[in-house]
């Protein structure tokens, strides 16, 4: 089945420096975690604050999910922290 994003929550983990979301495959949940320096690929210019994090996330939602769809189908886990790299 392919990965599903119904739920459009999000939050900000400072200790990891990323946003948090999660990913649906039938059943089965997966945590995603897109670090700030993937946040800065995509938005260069965003506001250094969880503000500005939880905004550049909800401006590139759908990149987001489609680099961390692209990313589950690799490699199956429980959790995946998606970085700069992988936004090419």
């Amino acid at each position: 089945m392919t990965l599903q994003f119904p739920n459009h929550s999000r939050s900000y983990d400072r200790t990891r420096r990323a946003v948090r979301f999660w990913g649906y495959d039938t059943s089965i949940e997966y945590s995603f975690f897109v670090t700030v320096d993937a946040l800065e690929r995509v938005e260069p210019h965003l506001t250094r604050d969880e503000e500005g994090f939880l905004g550049a996330f909800d401006a590139h939602r759908d990149l987001i999910f489609q680099t961390a769809a692209k990313v589950h189908s690799r490699d199956r886990k429980s959790r995946y922290d998606l970085v700069g790299a992988d936004f090419g």
